[in-house]
């Protein structure tokens, strides 16, 4: 072995949701949004100057922290932006997880931060779910280095009610707690409201879910402007241009359609709902979901054998082979057709 292969960081990557390249799926495997980003989105990009693009965007990104900052009502140094909130969480982990403490997450949890824990050398601990796939908010009250979970979490699909989430909050004051809320749009409420009361929360949301847009890369957070002031000292110090001009100038129209937004979200709360009822016919059971995806296991078929049945009748859904969660399904809500679709095919699978 060479010298230097001494020194290589060696970690364990995170694995993605297969993205494939066939024509003609049925795509209900990554959590994204089945219908199209916004009209103004395209009217935007029709007006885009491309010569502007030998330019270095704006490195501050202003233009979208203002829209995004004036939708939520809040102060425009409360918002950070980055791309993708998988690009804001990590830069999170760099700048609030640094004492020699570890950090919490849910056992089932976004498997991305067990990979920014060890990327980052940050000291981490599981904090187990209950048998229902419950946050039990007491096994936060420890020693630690800072808290994050998903809010509703994924892959279960499980929403932790506000007042439980301020209660992991409180009892936590000397720690940073984030909240990530990239499928809080689809029937939870947001912790957006309780900043001004708790100077160490970080609410980290996207625009990939309920806006449609994971193709251009654009998340935030939102805190005290203390916060988001220590982010952006780690960002200018890491890489000023983070967000590119097409994606400021596209999120700012997307963030300014209001009512497309809330059609959008509605129209998918309603497929979700009517096929929970269609599985539950055909003898799946599953949490009662406040995402845009179901978790869903079978009373009689191995979810693995679903799994790849379906895959063969080129749908995909996603599939996690670990532990307590190996007989589950994550299902994507996509359009009524594409749901109408994924019945008939369970329906001769099962």
């Amino acid at each position: 072995m060479k010298a230097w292969e001494n020194n290589i960081r060696k970690v364990v990557p995170y694995t993605p949701g297969e993205q494939p390249k066939l024509k003609n799926i049925i795509k209900l495997n990554t959590n994204e949004n089945p219908y199209p980003p916004s009209p103004l989105v395209l009217e935007e990009l029709s007006k885009m100057d491309y010569e502007k693009f030998r330019l270095y965007p704006d490195p501050e990104v202003k233009e979208l922290n203002e829209a995004i900052a004036n939708s939520l009502g809040v102060s425009e140094d409360m918002v950070f932006t980055g791309v993708g909130s998988d690009d804001v969480i990590s830069m999170i982990f760099m700048t609030f997880f640094n004492s020699d403490k570890p950090i919490l997450f849910p056992e089932i949890s976004y498997s991305f931060y067990s990979v920014w824990a060890n990327l980052h050398r940050v000291p981490y601990e599981t904090v187990r779910l209950d048998d229902d796939f419950n946050i039990v908010i007491s096994d936060f009250n420890k020693t630690n280095g800072g808290i994050i979970f998903p809010n509703p979490n994924a892959p279960t699909s499980k929403y932790l009610s506000l007042d439980l989430v301020e209660e992991i909050i409180k009892n936590n004051s000397e720690s940073i707690v984030v909240v990530d809320e990239a499928y809080i749009d689809f029937g939870g409420e947001s912790a957006i409201g309780l900043i001004s009361k708790y100077d160490n929360l970080l609410v980290v949301q996207t625009f990939s879910k309920s806006r449609s847009m994971a193709g251009l890369r654009i998340g935030y957070a939102i805190g005290n402007s203390r916060l988001i002031a220590a982010l952006n000292d780690v960002k200018f110090s890491f890489n000023s241009y983070t967000m590119n001009m097409a994606a400021i100038k596209l999120g700012t129209a997307a963030i300014a359609d209001k009512e497309y937004f809330e059609e959008s979200c509605s129209k998918i709360i309603k497929t979700r709902q009517r096929t929970m009822a269609e599985l539950e016919k055909l003898g799946f059971s599953f949490p009662d979901s406040k995402s845009n995806f179901i978790f869903a296991t079978h009373k009689n078929k191995k979810a693995e054998e679903i799994f790849v049945k379906l895959k063969e009748k080129n749908i995909f859904v996603r599939y996690f082979k670990q532990p307590r969660i190996d007989n589950y399904l994550r299902i994507t809500i996509g359009t009524d057709s594409q749901m109408d679709a994924l019945i008939t095919a369970l329906k001769e699978i099962l």
